[in-house]
């Protein structure tokens, strides 16, 4: 994977197509890039489950595409006349998790077998917006929200998701005023171990570390662009405990790349910008490619779609697609990528 994307400079990113990389040796490598649904739909959440990939989108709708069978199946949740916005999905053996943005809060747990669902968490504030969801194991589960008094809104789950509860603001780090999260691309949270991982942004932008399920915590500051609300992080990836970036950037100026890109060697205790005024602005989305060592990488947003094969450093334009909101990687050679409109596969 190092090698392939040594030499990836430009891919015209026009779907159902494929695209031959040539390389010094005279081998070359073909990437295949093909759309697998497209609709009126905006989609910033999505989950791999071996032969299906799981979406939450807006318009009241979830739903997964086939792999096998090369089939979408899709469900719309009806509650009177209420337009909901679902950007956070996780999942367990069992049941797939989707949580919505605004208010009130609304957290479903969908069976996999029949995608019959039931609402498990409802929450009601004016300021309430939750960003992103991630499950531990089978039976733990955590979700991040922006503040509604002082700290990140946070509900856990231990039991598979059937029950959630809120973490008094008390037990929790305090939070600058203009600090919050951004429900980009459900990448808020990452876990690794037993550690989770969260990041904010807005006026300020820093990542906060548990190791004993949200008991305690740890903050460290990050050299991510920070002081509007409109800047900061939007989304990060652990390939360990130690390793980890994340990506943002400034939303209201998109093409600011001087300081959207960080890594991180010990944690998040220390970090080094990287891709310094080269590479992509403002982004949505990070992951590390599965099988990398750390040192590929892909991300999505509004200049475009990036890969890096060198820890961050120097990046290379795959498409000029603007409207990719996320990625998942189903192994080192395929990545699903979604966003406005559509849902795609590439292969390399």
């Amino acid at each position: 994977m190092k090698l392939l994307l040594s030499f990836l400079v430009l891919i015209l990113f026009s779907f159902n197509s494929k695209a031959i990389i040539c390389n010094p040796d005279n081998s070359s490598t073909t990437i295949s890039i093909d759309t697998l649904f497209m609709d009126n739909i905006s989609i910033r959440a999505i989950e791999i489950e071996k032969n299906k990939v799981w979406y939450a989108a807006d318009k009241n709708r979830f739903g997964y595409f086939d792999l096998v069978n090369n089939k979408r199946v899709e469900r719309e949740i009806k509650i009177d006349s209420m337009k909901i916005e679902f950007r956070s999905i996780a999942q367990t053996k069992q049941s797939i998790f989707i949580l919505s943005v605004g208010n009130p809060a609304l957290l479903y747990k969908i069976d996999k077998r029949d995608l019959s669902y039931e609402l498990v968490y409802k929450e009601k504030h004016d300021k309430v917006f939750y960003d992103a969801i991630r499950f531990i194991d089978d039976k733990k589960g955590i979700a991040i929200g922006d503040p509604t008094e002082d700290t990140f809104s946070i509900i856990i789950t231990e039991d598979g998701g059937t029950t959630w509860n809120k973490i008094a603001n008390a037990s929790l780090p305090k939070l600058e005023v203009g600090e919050a999260a951004f429900a980009a691309s459900n990448t808020n949270i990452c876990v690794k171990g037993d550690k989770v991982f969260l990041v904010s942004g807005g006026k300020k932008s820093r990542l906060f570390v548990s190791d004993d399920f949200c008991k305690t915590w740890q903050v460290y500051e990050t050299p991510i662009i920070q002081g509007q609300s409109m800047t900061g992080i939007f989304s990060a990836d652990f390939l360990n405990e130690k390793t980890g970036i994340v990506v943002g950037g400034n939303y209201e100026i998109q093409s600011d790349n001087n300081a959207n890109k960080a890594i991180t060697f010990d944690g998040g205790k220390t970090w080094k910008l990287i891709g310094i005024k080269q590479g992509f602005g403002y982004a949505s989305c990070v992951q590390f490619f599965p099988d990398s060592n750390g040192e590929s990488i892909m991300s999505v947003g509004t200049t475009g779609i990036y890969s890096s094969n060198n820890q961050g450093e120097n990046w290379n334009k795959l498409s000029d697609d603007k409207d990719i909101f996320t990625l998942r990687f189903q192994n080192s050679n395929t990545v699903f990528l979604a966003g406005k409109n559509k849902l795609v596969r590439m292969k390399f």
